[in-house]
């Protein structure tokens, strides 16, 4: 909901990201939207996956309201971490939204298999990135009931 106040209670976003451009984007990104947030990043699936279930140097970490996540990721990739988030009861109702570079038809069709929330393909330029993430506030903070997180996990 563009032009609103911001949103009171700040929303925890994770990406999943070795790309420090698209972290550097991201972040430009989410200040453009005004959303009220907390950014958190991991370079690659293992540290994503230590995130998620709060393993050092993560355990005091908040449970996300979304996960920004990259395919193309050292040592795990994004495939096996979706695969591991959505098999696990305890992670399986986070958002995860496939942010890549990758259009291919079988990387799409995977993703959606292994029950990825949404597949987006990553902007040209700053405006296309301002953009999306507007998009993505309207849509995922705005329109969309989260599921309430589990406190104590």
């Amino acid at each position: 909901m563009s032009g609103g106040p911001p949103t009171a209670k700040p929303v925890n976003v994770l990406l999943v990201e070795d790309n420090p451009a698209d972290v550097e984007l991201t972040r430009l990104s989410l200040e453009e939207t005004r959303l009220a947030h907390n950014l958190h990043v991991t370079l690659d699936g293992d540290q994503a996956l230590a995130f998620l279930n709060r393993r050092e140097p993560y355990a005091a970490v908040p449970r996300p309201d979304l996960t920004l996540l990259d395919l193309n990721l050292p040592r795990r990739d994004g495939r096996a971490v979706l695969a591991e988030i959505k098999s696990d009861e305890r992670l399986k109702n986070i958002p995860v939204v496939i942010l890549t570079t990758s259009a291919a038809e079988r990387d799409i069709l995977h993703a959606y298999r292994l029950h990825a929330n949404s597949y987006i393909t990553k902007p040209l330029g700053v405006d296309g990135w301002i953009r999306l993430f507007r998009t993505l506030q309207e849509f995922w903070f705005g329109a969309v009931t989260l599921p309430p997180g589990p406190h104590s996990s």
